[in-house]
Formats: structure tokens, sequence, C-alpha cells
């Protein structure tokens, strides 16, 4: 299906799932949506923070679409699977936001890491948890964010193991797409970054290592979100985990290489 497909299957309701695997070869986007007055230091953190926050597009104050990544997106609708927070607390998972819309409501669209993914099995690294139906394990670090005025967080990272010369590779390819966060934060050793494999940010993901695997870190676009619900904003609403925006734009224009 095409990204456009897709977004229409979401905006009916007949698409509520992970977004990884789908629409091959199209950047799939990270969605944060704040009022006005929290924006401009959102925006700051973004700037600060390009690895875990590689911004692709802002909207304008109140609009809710995003002709830099498609020209029909209407993001009240067309994410599979909305998180509302308020004042920091997570408050529903909904289908669609059109009833809590407001004027003063500012869009930021983010890379996914779904898009190095893609190169990684292009390039024939084997991804196991793709073939499940699943996505990289997500792990909070020890390592922090720069912080940015009311917005701070520690680095939320994505694993995927690798044989080490898989591994090297792996850091070639994604060293490519600075815009969809790039190379790994870290390899090796997990307990040098806080992190225990079993013990999953919200259980999200695999943390399968095999032996004679290196798990490697990237920076993951949840960290914004735990920023955000520090922050307590009065409200928040983000893509649910792993349910993207579908762009129009493909992930070979983001390669830097």
């Amino acid at each position: 299906m095409t990204p456009r497909s897709l977004r229409v299957a979401c905006r009916e309701g007949s698409f509520a799932g992970y977004t990884a695997g789908h629409a091959k070869g199209f950047v799939q986007a990270n969605i944060c949506i704040l009022p006005r007055d929290w924006a401009e230091d959102f925006l700051l953190f973004c700037q600060r923070n390009p690895q875990p926050c590689p911004l692709l597009s802002r909207s304008d104050v109140g609009s809710w679409s995003l002709p830099e990544l498609g020209e029909d997106i209407d993001i009240r609708s067309d994410v599979p699977r909305y998180h509302v927070f308020r004042e920091g607390r997570f408050d529903a998972e909904v289908a669609d936001i059109t009833d809590l819309w407001r004027n003063d409501l500012v869009t930021f669209a983010m890379g996914c890491s779904f898009s190095f993914e893609e190169a990684l099995v292009d390039a024939g690294l084997t991804l196991r948890f793709l073939d499940r139906g699943e996505v990289a394990g997500v792990y909070e670090t020890t390592m922090r964010a720069k912080p940015a005025g009311r917005y701070d967080a520690p680095l939320l990272m994505t694993m995927r193991p690798f044989t080490p010369a898989d591994a090297i590779r792996a850091i070639q390819i994604t060293s490519r797409f600075p815009n969809v966060h790039g190379a790994p934060v870290h390899l090796g050793d997990p307990g040098q970054i806080g992190v225990e494999l079993d013990n999953r940010y919200r259980g999200v993901g695999s943390g399968e290592v095999l032996p004679g695997e290196i798990p490697l870190f990237w920076a993951c676009g949840l960290t914004p979100q735990l920023a955000v619900m520090t922050a307590k904003p009065p409200i928040c609403i983000t893509h649910a985990p792993s349910s993207m925006l579908f762009t129009d734009i493909r992930n070979a224009s983001l390669a830097a290489l």
C-alpha cells in the first residue's frame, strides 16, 4: 500500500497497528503536538538533540496539515493510534483527535528509525524482531539529553543486536541517515549506560541478544515524549509507540551520502 492509502486507512479506522514494515521506501514520522506557548522550548530541545529528535517538519499554529511531508495529510486522523497526555500524565489512547483539536496547537514531525532499518535490511543485515512482527527494544538510559527551557529527560535508546562484522556495517549504513537518528550512541556493555536488557521501557520491543552478538544502541524518538511528560504541559498528543505517520518522503532522500 502507498503512504497515502495507508493514511486513508488510518483516517477511516481500518488500520490501527504497528507501522513497521509498511510503505516500504517511505519515511515514517514521530509526532508531538503541543500548545503554542510550549512549542518554542520544544523546538529548541529538538535543535539541541538532533539524534533523538531529528526534526522533519513543524506546522503553522493551528494547522493540521504538513505539506512538506504530504499534501493531503490531516494530522488529526492520519496516525494509527495517538497517546494523549495531560499535565504530563498519560490520559488516553485514541484513534482520532479531531474532537481534541485546538487553534493554538503546533505539530512537530521527527524522523523515525524505521527508515534506517529498511536500509539495514536492504544491505542484507538481519533484524530478527521484524520477522516476528515486533520492534526494536526501547530502553531508558543514564545518559541525558541536553535540556531546553522546560524540557529535560534521560536519553531513551533502541537496541539492535549484530555480529561484530555486521555491527561495523550497521554503523556505516546508519551514519548516512542523520535525519533518522544517525549512527549508534553506544555499543557493547549495556550496563555502561544503565541498561538491563530484560527491563524495556514500557515493555516495548525485543531485547534478545544471542551469543556472539553485540548490542548496538541508537537514540530513540520516544525521548521527546519523556521530556514532555517531565515538563507537564496542559495537553500533549503523540503517536502511540511504533505507530507512526506515513509520509510521502522517500527514505533515500534523507541519505547524507
